[in-house]
């Protein structure tokens, strides 16, 4: 396209020195074309939220490029990898501003990554993509057999023209708040008893307690394990005490505070499970959910509803005033969602996991 230049965007030490302001008008962007698909700014990030975890590069090696045109940023790509050794692949992402498209520029910065993944020998490229709400039209269904995409959509238009294939669908649900504290409560006190007396409860705020750090290295190496994967190439990096608090320290430069719950079986002392949420400083913006994981020789004794349950009260406690809680599940994970439903999320969107061998 005329006028077109794609620039890789060195992450700034600070949003107020050299770099800063792309940093900040790239964050816009972002927001501008998750807002588009999502149909609100429910998932929107302020820039000294999203400059830490660019900062974090030890262990999950990332790079930003930026499109432009005429000198204003209207598309972003990114490339992701690990620093395994052995590992074969990367997840890329390409974004363009609604206007822009239709242009060359996303298929010009989809070249750039593709060629940088073919420098790395990168065996296979994924892609997490929103769509937006398109009834009535041909769709795509994973095969995993749950959930579908707009084949006509221009997300998936783009990604068949380049050999990517669906594997997976994620449901994007979203929880009202304020929650009906007695009714969790009560849910809560079911769910804590169905565990039974083994089973125990960990609460914090931030940082990850020292004596909890290879508790949690180990659920989070879980999570590629024993979470849904469908056909996609789970992230087998190692994770141990280290990673983890390499993890903490960039959280705590973010102003979200981050809550976590652990399940500890009493008689052996091991992890069973977790779940966090992300609190945004605002009160008018919505809490993310991060991971949940019950681990699998530790399922069906209800632990990941006792885990949700029990991080939400603490938020309606602590944080009160956000209008809700996003979470993310892939559609094949029945259980998760039906834990979901049963405390009140609701589906609002939906997101395609796609991959192509290279």
């Amino acid at each position: 396209m005329t006028g077109l230049t794609i620039d890789e965007l060195a992450i700034p030490a600070t949003l107020d020195g050299p770099g800063g302001a792309d940093f900040v008008e790239m964050t816009r962007v972002r927001n501008e074309i998750e807002a588009d698909a999502a149909g609100n700014y429910d998932l929107a990030v302020r820039p000294a939220e999203l400059l830490p975890l660019w900062r974090a590069q030890k262990y999950e090696p990332k790079r930003l490029f930026l499109g432009r045109v005429g000198g204003r940023i209207v598309a972003r790509a990114i490339i992701e990898t690990n620093r395994e050794p052995a590992s074969r692949t990367a997840w890329v992402t390409v974004e363009v501003l609604r206007d822009f498209r239709q242009r060359g520029i996303g298929a010009a910065l989809y070249e750039t990554l593709e060629a940088i993944a073919g420098e790395l020998g990168t065996a296979v490229l994924q892609s997490y993509v929103m769509q937006g709400a398109y009834d009535s039209v041909e769709r795509i269904v994973a095969p995993t057999g749950y959930g579908s995409v707009p084949r006509e959509s221009p997300a998936t238009r783009f990604l068949l023209a380049r050999d990517f294939r669906l594997e997976q669908v994620a449901r994007v649900s979203r929880l009202e708040l304020p929650i009906d504290r007695e009714r969790i409560e009560r849910a809560l006190g079911v769910a804590v008893a169905s565990a039974g007396d083994d089973y125990r409860l960990v609460e914090w705020v931030g940082r990850t307690p020292e004596d909890r750090l290879d508790q949690l290295a180990l659920l989070r190496g879980r999570m590629a394990t024993d979470a849904p994967n469908a056909g996609l190439e789970p992230d087998n990096s190692p994770w141990t005490a280290d990673r983890v608090l390499a993890e903490d320290e960039a959280l705590e430069s973010s102003p979200r505070t981050r809550l976590t719950v652990l399940a500890e079986h009493a008689p052996t002392g091991e992890a069973a499970g977790y779940t966090e949420l992300d609190v945004p400083p605002e009160p008018a913006r919505a809490i993310s959910q991060g991971d949940t994981l019950v681990v699998q020789e530790h399922r069906g004794r209800r632990l990941g509803m006792a885990l949700k349950l029990a991080n939400l009260l603490r938020v309606d406690e602590r944080w009160p005033g956000h209008p809700s809680v996003i979470t993310f599940n892939a559609e094949e994970n029945r259980h998760m969602l039906q834990v979901n439903e049963a405390i009140g999320f609701v589906p609002w969107g939906y997101e395609g996991a796609w991959r192509k061998e290279l």
